[in-house]
């Protein structure tokens, strides 16, 4: 008889907890597969320390093949799942296709970012929740302090120094805290010529910083933010981003090279495409992590809708301490379903959360007691080593170094701008100029809103302060998915790598049917516009999911292809461009340079990092 075949969609905290719970639970009596897009975990709540320097990338990231041993690990992206055919069908990071089949079937998708059609912001900001975002917006951050020391002219260096972040949640208020910390620190060794500081500002439409805590240490939160010399700004968003800053909703206007998104999320659009009932985009299971009608189909994390039983009507919110939850009875339930143990409900006791505000500084609430300052920045960091399921010792020895050397700002240009857009896809894996052109499915695998590690409703949260903010308007530049002159990705300016190449740079002109951003369904380059085929319903269960664009996202634009999508900056910045990809290869196309890249020094689109 042959052994019941397990597929895992996605390694975040729910699907990582599940791969390893069944691993241990069925004794090698299963064959269990791991579909994931990248070869770690990503323990997404000490991300704000690797953008700090605080942290290398790979303290944050555990292997899963090294602490997954009996589970196998496919690397890929789900395009589409046939629950009748009961198999998975996936795209490898080769461009390779191929299928999974599977008798039961976890789907752990996690989340990805949720856009406003805020007129600039997917053009112009970026957001943070992968590594790659991570490790850019510390280069970049690096780089404009070290641009804005040796400018000459006053404004510019005010612009270059002056750091937005939308979102006063958990993740934007530790990048805020973090961020302020890691240039203070540049600047006290090499300072500017103007006598200029570095300035932070915390945006968010809700009353107060961290609306999801108590309200103490709220107050709290606000006042270290304040004392660092963080701008916080409740009630306040960003109307409309261009090159060289934001016009904010309260009709002032601030200078900036960097916009940091920190918004919200939604669930996978993976779901979407089963045709199963879903609430608010989360696939509707029981208590039991099951989906109704189909007894060999599980989810649980960010795409799963589980009934709370502590509060009835309600479900437990996107956060990564019920992901975690929800992976162990997960796994416990399919292994019941195989023979092995017992089902059991989802129930959960809320542990409080953490908040770590950089240094001996932090915001916890434990068990229902609130903490502040060093005793919470203890309770903090020794929560944080406990729920990581590897690299403590790394992590504990980093956190040391940190606290008796100075940290090293320096940029290494591993990642370009236009690598890590703002999009509703995979933060995880960023663009590649040569990658194999094919479309992208949208946010399968490590992602999870759960991004603070005991929150017990940030997210939900989230959502909710994303959809009061103000719209603003649509998107005057050009049509949807199509990039605009200055872009890499489409027609870029003269001295941009990628796309048409400068006169002096000889690259292959660009295929025809990659003159388009726009890629719906099995057509890659059919023009439609990507919110109108994410709002156009999900199709008949057992189909493949439409491929969806890596363009613009929450913004409809006009039909005039020409136009810029802001102001042209002058190239006043560095003469460098970076490297190019080799001659042989086609210049970066829409689906791995969709966005625009962020302001920076000046030129148009330089792919700083």
């Amino acid at each position: 008889m042959s052994r019941p075949r397990i597929v895992i969609v996605g390694a975040g905290f729910a699907g990582y907890r599940t791969a390893r719970t069944l691993s241990r639970l069925t004794r090698h009596q299963a064959d269990i597969t791991l579909l994931n897009p990248t070869d770690y975990f990503l323990y997404l709540p000490l991300l704000p320390q690797v953008a700090a320097g605080i942290l290398e990338p790979r303290r944050v990231s555990v292997s899963l093949s090294g602490t997954l041993p009996h589970v196998r690990l496919v690397l890929g992206e789900a395009d589409g799942i046939d629950l009748d055919g009961h198999t998975v069908h996936y795209s490898g990071p080769e461009g390779e296709e191929g299928t999974l089949p599977f008798d039961r079937l976890v789907l752990a998708a996690g989340s990805v970012n949720k856009l406003l059609p805020v007129p600039g912001v997917a053009e112009h900001a970026h957001g943070f929740r992968g590594l790659p975002e991570a490790l850019y917006l510390r280069d970049h951050v690096t780089r404009q302090v070290e641009l804005a020391a040796a400018a000459k002219d006053r404004a510019e260096c005010a612009a270059r120094c002056t750091f937005v972040v939308v979102g006063a949640g958990y993740t934007g208020t530790e990048v805020a805290a973090h961020g302020a910390m890691y240039t203070d620190a540049q600047v006290r060794r090499h300072p500017m010529r103007t006598g200029m500081r570095p300035r932070w500002m915390l945006l968010d439409v809700a009353p107060r910083v961290l609306p999801e805590m108590d309200e103490r240490l709220s107050r709290t939160a606000g006042r270290v933010l304040r004392q660092r010399g963080v701008d916080v700004r409740m009630g306040t968003s960003v109307k409309e981003a261009t090159h060289d800053g934001v016009l904010l909703t309260d009709g002032s206007t601030v200078d900036t090279r960097t916009l940091v998104w920190c918004v919200g999320v939604r669930p996978d659009p993976l779901v979407e495409s089963l045709g199963l009932p879903l609430e608010r985009g989360r696939l509707l299971v029981d208590s039991h992590l099951r989906v109704p009608g189909r007894p060999e189909v599980f989810a649980c994390g960010d795409v799963a809708a589980v009934p709370d039983l502590n509060q009835p009507g309600q479900y437990t919110p996107m956060t990564a301490q019920h992901a975690w939850r929800h992976g162990k009875v997960c796994a416990q339930n399919v292994a019941a379903s195989l023979g092995v143990g017992r089902r059991r409900a989802y129930r959960h006791r809320d542990m409080g959360f953490v908040v770590d505000l950089g240094g001996a500084k932090a915001a916890a609430n434990p068990l229902g007691l609130p903490m502040s300052g060093p005793a919470a920045g203890a309770v903090t960091r020794g929560y944080h080593l406990a729920a990581m399921p590897g690299n403590r010792v790394r992590v504990a020895a980093d956190w040391l170094l940190d606290a008796v050397l100075p940290r090293q700002a320096v940029q290494l240009g591993l990642v370009r701008s236009w690598s890590v857009p703002l999009e509703s896809a995979s933060p995880e894996v960023a663009r590649v100029p040569g990658r194999p052109e094919r479309a992208r499915r949208a946010g399968t695998g490590t992602g999870t809103g759960e991004r603070d590690a005991v929150d017990p409703g940030a997210e939900r949260a989230g959502e909710e302060r994303s959809e009061e903010q103000p719209p603003g308007g649509h998107s005057r530049d050009r049509p949807s998915g199509e990039p605009a002159k200055n872009q890499p990705g489409g027609e870029p300016a003269r001295n941009q790598p990628g796309g048409e190449p400068a006169k002096n740079q000889p690259h292959a002109e660009p295929r025809e049917e990659q003159s388009h951003g726009s890629r719906s369904g099995s057509a890659r380059a059919s023009g439609t516009p990507r919110r109108a085929a994410e709002t156009a319903g999900p199709p008949a269960c057992g189909t493949r999911k439409p491929r969806k664009t890596s363009g613009a996202s929450g913004a409809t634009r006009s039909a005039n292809p020409a136009a810029p999508s802001g102001p042209t900056r002058s190239a006043d910045g560095p003469a460098d461009p970076g490297p190019e990809p080799p001659a042989d290869q086609p210049p970066p196309g829409p689906d791995i340079a969709p966005g625009p890249v962020k302001r920076t020094d000046g030129r148009a689109a330089e792919g700083d990092s």
